[in-house]
């Protein structure tokens, strides 16, 4: 399946001041894929190593982790030449073993001229830094993210689709209404079976809903398998607490997370930890409200006020149980459901592409989705999850800062008025 990443893979190839490339994501997202599949068309041979699938690898890495040393035991390892720029080394599940992620500050002094990527989940958790120093300054590092929905689109074979939105999307044109229908029943299909590269291979063979499900569960398991393989006993029960309540707090009014909602009497010294761990693994992501409108938004964040997004919406949907035919239909009976949801969507996509998103609130309750800057512009974006656009906070906002323009984000059909972009939910990706 086409992945955007390979594009970036390939510009990393070509650098010549490429170091070695960390590709992290959370557990499943198709890095190892992504990799072999960029190494495959790219290079003579890829020689790849796993240390979960091959725990005696790590033993290699125990005593001297120069390249001299190593290289001609892993070419043993192989059994195959490893040829500087025409062999690709992977090492994959790499947070198992700290020495060999070490051993890259080694590679980017001593050989740079070899062509090395690693792939790992966890690497925020796993790895023990106090007891191995990370390679600070020597790698790359790139994260790898679900896929959107522009892929989700291409697995589907439906790329003239894609080029179609992107033209309207660039020139503020609606799409034919035909066509709007149709991206809008693939966005429901989305929402359904989101982004994790298993399940739309298997959905695009199959169009069986109810085994994408079985799919995601199992994913959903092994991220609570992972919580207490890599957390300490104090921890786990707070970090399995935290990830179930992010999805009820989907679910309310103000999706702002609140630490007592976790429990009764819930306070941030309590669960900072368990946030903090769900964030570094990629199993969700954190936006910060921003007090001040004004570059870097970074430096005005609030680290006491924000919002937690699952980083994957099939997977939220699999979580809340959240069965096919109430997305496709839009059921009354999820509009409780349907805000959150949608803001979800949203962020997975604007994260995919690489934006840092944040939300903004006045004094008086008005509140913007997000904030994203854009283009050397800071851009609000409105979301609405129906053809409802009447968005009162964001005329607050736009009087008040008075941007560039503003993205609105609902059904609606492509468009351009009083300085709003105007943008159905399908084409997010396009931003």
């Amino acid at each position: 399946m086409f992945r955007k990443i390979i594009s970036f893979l390939e510009s990393w190839k070509e650098n010549k001041y490429r170091k070695p490339l960390i590709l992290q994501g959370a557990r499943q997202v198709g890095k190892t894929y992504s990799v072999l599949e960029f190494g495959r068309k790219n290079y003579d041979n890829v020689a790849y190593f796993n240390f979960e699938t091959k725990p005696s690898l790590i033993a290699t890495f125990a005593e001297n982790i120069s390249p001299e040393y190593l290289l001609p035991l892993l070419e043993r390892i192989v059994n195959q030449k490893i040829i500087a720029g025409k062999t690709l080394i992977v090492f994959d599940e790499i947070q198992l073993c700290e020495r060999a992620l070490t051993s890259l500050k080694y590679f980017c002094e001593e050989a740079p001229e070899q062509h090395i990527i690693v792939a790992g989940s966890l690497l925020g958790v796993a790895v023990n830094r106090a007891k191995f120093s990370f390679p600070v300054g020597k790698v790359d590092m790139k994260t790898l993210h679900p896929m959107d929905l522009e892929e989700f689109l291409f697995a589907l074979d439906e790329s003239e689709l894609v080029n179609a939105i992107r033209n309207s999307f660039d020139n503020n044109h609606p799409l034919p209404e035909v066509l709007h229908k149709i991206a809008m029943d693939y966005y429901k299909q989305y929402l359904i079976i989101g982004g994790m590269p298993e399940c739309v291979y298997q959905f695009t063979k199959t169009r069986d809903y109810i085994f994408t499900r079985h799919l995601q569960n199992n994913i959903l398991l092994s991220y609570l398998n992972d919580m207490s393989k890599y957390n300490t006993l104090n921890e786990i029960k707070k970090t399995r607490l935290a990830y179930d309540n992010i999805t009820v707090q989907l679910s309310k009014k103000n999706t702002r997370f609140q630490y007592k909602l976790i429990k009764k009497g819930g306070r941030a010294a309590e669960f900072e930890n368990a946030i903090e761990w769900l964030v570094l693994s990629g199993i969700v992501a954190r936006i910060f409200n921003v007090e001040q409108i004004k570059k870097p938004l970074d430096n005005y964040r609030n680290i006491d006020a924000f919002k937690i997004y699952v980083s994957d919406v099939g997977l939220l949907c699999a979580k809340k149980d959240v069965i096919a035919e109430d997305i496709l239909l839009m059921n009354k009976d999820l509009d409780d459901f349907k805000g959150g949801l949608t803001e979800n969507y949203v962020n997975s996509q604007l994260i995919a592409n690489g934006y840092k998103t944040y939300y903004w609130e006045s004094e008086r309750g008005a509140e913007i989705d997000f904030i994203i800057q854009r283009e050397g512009d800071i851009i609000p974006i409105e979301v609405k999850s129906a053809d409802n656009t009447r968005a009162k906070s964001l005329k607050v906002y736009m009087e008040r800062f008075k941007p560039a323009y503003a993205i609105k984000l609902s059904s609606k059909n492509f468009g351009f008025e009083n300085d709003k972009k105007i943008v159905p939910l399908y084409a997010a990706f396009c931003i």
